[in-house]
This record gives structure tokens, sequence and C-alpha cells, in this order.
């Protein structure tokens, strides 16, 4: 079984190298990021299940993988994400089933790792 949980390791050292060579551009989309995310008519929660729906239709496996543990930190549910997932098949066709099936095998093993 592929191990989401090492993956996101490697994607936030990754991260820290680019935030290392790239800072400035890090940092302003860091404040983006924090300025588009924060509650407002929809909620964190919301907002990440879109961002969810996005990366799986644009096949990001790093988004996908920071979007669903922060949608599960957010209170996202599995129902929540499946039906995120759905709509991402809609919108992104055959690929979103692969990719949307990646989300969901990350967010059992983020869950199981919380309950340890």
């Amino acid at each position: 079984m592929f191990d989401y949980r090492q993956e996101k390791a490697d994607h936030d050292a990754d991260y820290r190298v680019l935030n290392q060579e790239c800072a400035a551009v890090v940092e302003k989309f860091g404040q983006l990021h924090a300025e588009v995310i924060k509650p407002g008519k929809l909620s964190v929660k919301e907002k990440e299940l879109i961002a969810l729906g996005i990366a799986i239709a644009d096949r990001c496996e790093g988004c996908i993988m920071a979007h669903v543990k922060t949608a599960l930190k957010n209170g996202a549910t599995m129902g929540e994400l499946a039906e995120t997932v759905e709509v991402a098949i809609m919108m992104g066709g055959g690929p979103s089933t692969v990719y949307g099936s990646k989300a969901l095998s990350a967010a059992k093993q983020f869950m199981e790792q919380e309950s340890h």
C-alpha cells in the first residue's frame, strides 16, 4: 500500500527547499493562501474541500495531500471528502477517478494516524 503519510513528509521536505531557494515568492504565496483560506461567507472546511476538488481535477498530488489533511483538521468527514471527489470526477473525468481514489486513501491514512 502506498504510504501517503510518508509522501506528505517527503513533500514537506521538498517544500522547505523551495522555501529556502525562493523565499520571497513562497512568502507571498503563503500570504495569498492565508488571506483566501480564512473564514468568510464560506468556512475554512468548505474552502479546503473546493481546493481539494480542484487539486484532484488538476492532478496535483502534493495539493491533494495538503488539502485532505487540512480539510480533515477543519472537520471534514469521509462523506464530505467522497462528495468532493464525485464533483471532481464530474469536472475532471476519468483521470479524476485515479486522483480521487488517492485523496480518499490519503484521508484514511491521515485519520488513522490521528487516532493513534
